[in-house]
């Protein structure tokens, strides 16, 4: 065995070049970002995807850090975290999340909910999704700073919530032609499974909710990616950046449990 690891051939062995690609792809961050090189690279850089949740979670975890430094309340310092995330990512997996609760749930076959899904305005089910998932969001930084656990749990869930992402893109077919998802590609499962690694080990922060929370991650993907199969026959964009939102959620709510 040669110094790379055999389980990667040329197409999927990781590449350094892929992290700032991660943070260029999903996030709106001006990084300097080599174009051809990711383009060429695809979905095999989807390994670096937890790298860049990981620094979403430390920028917002600074942003509330600050918030707490200036001696605002808890809760203000709680809200400007989600909101700095959500001004970082450029609400990409808010808007995934509201689009697939849209179309999934608003249309009666695979083509309507796929129509509903690429229209750019939102309905109800998209509205209380939101809300919903903010406000539990929020609610739950409010526990979590008041632990003085800041900064390795946003950290960590931001790495964690990024896996599954990378997990469904190789798992479940193209559900359209077009889109985000499409354009990048389907990682293999060599890619798939390095950013679980990276993601479990900056898991690590969370101590012993750490399993606990992979394991719950793992079981709402699952039962997430089923929805998708069933309903719409694969995975879009849309897909992912709500798988992202759930894992999140999912997350938050281990942490919860023990504060």
């Amino acid at each position: 065995m040669d110094n790379d690891m055999a389980i990667f051939d040329d197409d999927t062995r990781p590449d350094w070049t892929d992290l700032p690609a991660a943070v260029g792809f999903l996030t709106r961050l001006p990084v300097p970002v080599d174009g051809d090189r990711a383009t060429s690279r695809g979905a095999a850089g989807a390994w670096a995807w937890p790298l860049a949740g990981a620094l979403v979670g430390a920028l917002g975890a600074a942003a509330a850090a600050l918030m707490l430094w200036l001696g605002c309340p808890v809760g203000v310092a709680a809200l400007v975290l989600v909101a700095t995330q959500i001004a970082v990512t450029g609400a990409l997996h808010e808007d995934g999340l509201a689009d697939s609760l849209d179309g999934l749930w608003g249309g009666h076959d695979t083509a309507r909910r796929l129509e509903i899904m690429s229209d750019s305005r939102i309905g109800a089910y998209g509205v209380i999704g939101l809300v919903l998932s903010l406000l539990l969001r929020w609610q739950i930084w409010v526990l979590l700073i008041g632990t003085g656990t800041l900064w390795p749990a946003a950290i960590a869930v931001g790495a964690i919530s990024r896996a599954p992402m990378t997990v469904v893109m190789a798992g479940l077919r193209n559900a359209k032609r077009g889109g985000v998802s499409h354009h990048v590609g389907r990682p293999k499962g060599p890619t798939a499974a390095l950013a679980c690694a990276v993601a479990a080990i900056v898991a690590l922060l969370l101590g012993w909710a750490a399993p606990v929370a992979a394991a719950m991650v793992v079981a709402v993907t699952f039962v997430w990616a089923r929805i998708a199969q069933a309903r719409i026959g694969g995975q879009t964009g849309d897909i992912l950046g709500a798988t992202q939102q759930w894992a999140e959620i999912t997350v938050l709510l281990v942490l919860s449990a023990r504060v």
